[in-house]
């Protein structure tokens, strides 16, 4: 069978009339892929036919806008010793830092007077902070501006999830990497698979808006295994699906590593998006740390969320996930008007507003 018959025989097995293809669902239309589907599309069976369907869809819902997330990376103290993150706990040669809660604040405040309608309040795993102190945080936050919150703080207990959603907060972050289990223990040493998974369900029934994710390419990963991640994010009913490539630290025993592939990093995102027509799936910033220019297009391949930093200059390079992490050093006014008049020169508008999520089922 020559490629191009190959490709017409692959390709047909998801250009299936809609009653096959498609499921009606209280959360818009979604097409449905096998896990072999889903290989094939990954190893560029059809980019075509994906990223122009995925531009479709995205705009069918979002209408040509770009919600704008401030995040505010607070403390690059962690607890854990992820294998591929540059702030894990063993990496002694990371300067770190802690920001007060009024620095916090101020942050927030910059975040809406430049045009943000979310700030994501993250960390590493740091229980420095109280979860009083942070309930402080989001009720200032809440009272002096009309923000969203979403929190991206880790593993915490449920009191303190249920603490900060009494709060305020408004969305949580927690993303998985991995869904396989044996890749999952040796990236996350000590890590419990089942009870991070069990926390994102308890996220969704505090009335949570619910976000995860997981690494694109992350070492040791296969395209069948992240044909399975696309399956099991879609399966969990996500408000927002965040996904980005591996990129290699030099101070983490993942620094030998090749990078992840922007490419396929674009068509997960593109998949997610037909399989979650009313997700929030950003163009994640380690895309920018591999090639330059590949977040602004990839909001035309299915993404529909930016997050620029508005960590304080002062320290923010020190919030070394990857290299390449926060890497603009202009004043952030500037940063953040040259981000929207690129983002409109791509033809889609830059919104202030909360973007809330339109697929609220579970609140």
């Amino acid at each position: 069978m020559s490629p191009s018959e190959h490709n017409q025989h692959t390709t047909a097995s998801w250009h299936q009339p809609k009653e096959q293809n498609e499921q009606s669902t209280n959360t818009g239309k979604a097409l449905t892929f096998s896990q072999q589907q889903l290989v094939e599309l990954l190893q560029g069976a059809d980019d075509a036919w994906l990223f122009s369907q995925a531009n479709a869809v995205t705009q069918d819902n979002f209408k040509r806008q770009v919600f704008l997330r401030a995040v505010i990376e607070f403390s690059n103290f962690c607890r854990n010793d992820c294998h591929y993150c540059g702030l894990r706990a063993n990496n002694r040669a990371v300067e770190r830092y802690r920001l007060t809660e009024a620095q916090i604040i101020a942050a927030a405040l910059d975040a809406e007077r430049l045009g943000m309608g979310t700030v994501v309040l993250q960390s590493g795993d740091d229980s420095r902070y109280s979860a009083a102190s942070v309930a402080r945080i989001i009720t200032s936050i809440k009272q002096q501006t009309a923000l969203a919150i979403t929190l991206s703080l880790g593993d915490r207990n449920h009191e303190d999830f249920a603490l900060w959603r009494h709060a305020g907060a408004d969305r949580y972050l927690l993303k998985m990497e991995s869904f396989d289990k044996a890749l999952f223990a040796a990236a996350r040493p000590k890590a419990d698979f089942t009870a991070r998974l069990l926390k994102l369900q308890q996220l969704q029934a505090l009335g949570y808006q619910v976000g995860s994710g997981i690494i694109i390419d992350l070492p040791g990963t296969s395209d069948a295994m992240m044909a399975n991640d696309i399956l099991m994010l879609t399966a969990l009913n996500l408000d927002m699906i965040a996904c980005g490539p591996f990129v290699a630290h030099p101070q983490t025993p993942m620094a030998n590593n090749a990078n992840g592939s922007v490419l396929k990093s674009q068509r997960i995102n593109a998949l997610l998006r037909l399989m979650n027509p009313l997700a929030n799936i950003p163009a994640t910033s380690a895309l920018d740390a591999l090639e330059a220019g590949s977040r602004l297009a990839s909001l035309r391949l299915g993404s529909n969320v930016i997050m620029p930093s508005f960590t304080p200059p002062s320290v923010s390079q020190n919030y070394g996930i990857y290299p390449g992490k926060n890497a603009n050093r202009l004043a952030l006014a500037t940063r953040i008007s040259q981000l929207q008049q690129q983002i409109t020169a791509t033809g889609f508008i830059p919104v202030s507003h909360r973007g809330d999520s339109l697929r609220m089922t579970h609140v």
